[in-house]
């Protein structure tokens, strides 16, 4: 590699680095000190990157709650059908500290079954 090349590689690789790194979010925005456990029905689900996600209808209050990335999910036998609207769902998880209607789940509870999503 000329040194003409490897400095247009690395300059390249030191723009988009930060780009990449700053598109997957972190979890600092949810608030673990306020753990939290909800049994509602599911009325949106979507099964793709990068995490799968619901809305639940609890109480009143609809919440959007950010679950574990697909693959994960299906490590853990959770398929697409069994997070369907109209389905029945306990989570536990932390609440957003900015957005008042959205969640991370730790663990959600389908068919009687505990499954640990982190």
């Amino acid at each position: 590699m000329t040194p003409i090349s490897r400095r247009l590689f690395l300059s390249t690789t030191c723009a988009l680095v930060p780009g990449a790194a700053f598109a997957h979010h972190g979890w600092s925005g949810y608030d673990t000190s306020k753990s939290f456990e909800v049994t509602g029905e599911i009325l949106k689900s979507t099964y793709e990157n990068p995490h799968c996600e619901i809305e639940v209808q609890v109480e009143g209050k609809l919440w959007h709650f950010v679950l574990a990335p697909p693959s994960r999910m299906q490590r853990r036998g959770i398929t697409a059908e069994m997070i369907a609207p109209g389905k029945t769902c306990t989570v536990f998880g932390y609440p957003h500290s900015s957005k008042p209607d959205e969640a991370r789940i730790e663990y959600i509870v389908l068919d009687g079954k505990r499954i640990e999503l982190r």
